[in-house]
């Protein structure tokens, strides 16, 4: 997704099931059979289902909406998938009621097709409906126990509950399955340092650093395994590089001036913990939620 956070380090979705070149000569016979549409019209309209133009979701809406009234009589995977799509652009601009309604469109059209209830999943997440989050998800995993990206949002949800053993095992799992996945070793990284496995989350963010070097979230999360290790140098080191790539992460602006406390810098302390607090005031609940207070 692909996909969505929720919380400091929260959420995945929006898994683009894509119409492909490998299949795309299939589409294209399958609708210009079915319609009058000109061969580059639908080759225009694939690409921008598939999110080929980025700037904003309307492109792919129109995309995908042009290719659904074009297969409206034929290929079923064809819309299943358009749905998916369309589904996806319309999460990502906040309209979930949309989204959900297409997500129930491409599930109805191939129950078997994962990625949706995947997708619903993490719009019910964004909506706080969190039962209906868990649901999709396991409906999802149970479909296909191949597919990383309902694996990683169940354990974000369990992590999100509490339950950071089952939370774990579901990141142990979507590792096994796709460990290129985007953050995902950030993510285990961050459950377990909050699970006391500082070493283990050690290990991972390192490995998150390496794989995406640029990414100030990587720093700002190994920054915390170091102040839980009580290693203020390394911890600051970690919070400047998190802050040089992005200046007002404010857990960075927080976990620095903690360490600076440990180090006796009490002005350097108290400057970064203000400007972390204005811009998210309750930042500290934050730390001290996690045993650093």
């Amino acid at each position: 997704m692909i996909e969505l956070r929720s919380g400091p380090r929260g959420g995945r979705g929006h898994a683009f099931h894509r119409l492909i070149y490998g299949a795309a000569s299939s589409v294209m016979l399958i609708l210009l059979a079915t319609s009058a549409v000109a061969e580059d019209s639908i080759i225009s309209n694939l690409e921008l289902c598939n999110g080929k133009d980025r700037s904003s979701p309307e492109p792919q809406i129109r995309g995908c909406s042009e290719l659904i009234k074009a297969a409206a009589s034929g290929n079923i995977k064809v819309l299943a998938t358009a749905y998916n799509n369309r589904g996806n652009a319309y999460s990502s601009r906040g309209q979930y009621d949309l989204a959900m309604d297409d997500y129930n469109k491409s599930i109805n059209l191939d129950p078997n097709y994962a990625r949706p209830l995947n997708n619903r999943g993490v719009a019910h997440k964004r909506k706080g409906e969190l039962d209906l989050a868990m649901k999709d998800f396991e409906a999802a995993i149970n479909l296909d126990p191949t597919y990383a990206d309902p694996f990683i949002n169940r354990a974000e949800l369990r992590e999100k509950q509490g339950d950071l053993t089952a939370a774990l095992k579901d990141f142990d799992e979507a590792i096994r399955l796709q460990p290129d996945a985007k953050d995902i070793w950030n993510e285990r990284c961050w459950a377990r340092a909050i699970s006391g496995d500082l070493e283990g989350a050690l290990a991972d963010c390192n490995e998150a650093v390496r794989r995406e070097p640029n990414v100030a979230a990587y720093f700002d999360s190994r920054g915390f395994v170091y102040l839980r290790s009580s290693q203020w140098d390394l911890a600051i080191a970690d919070f400047d590089a998190a802050l040089k790539l992005d200046p007002k992460l404010p857990s960075a602006l927080y976990g620095r001036g903690f360490a600076k406390s440990k180090k006796g810098n009490a002005a350097g302390s108290k400057s970064d913990i203000a400007a972390a607090q204005a811009i998210k005031a309750d930042i500290g609940a934050d730390y001290a939620r996690f045993g650093v207070h």
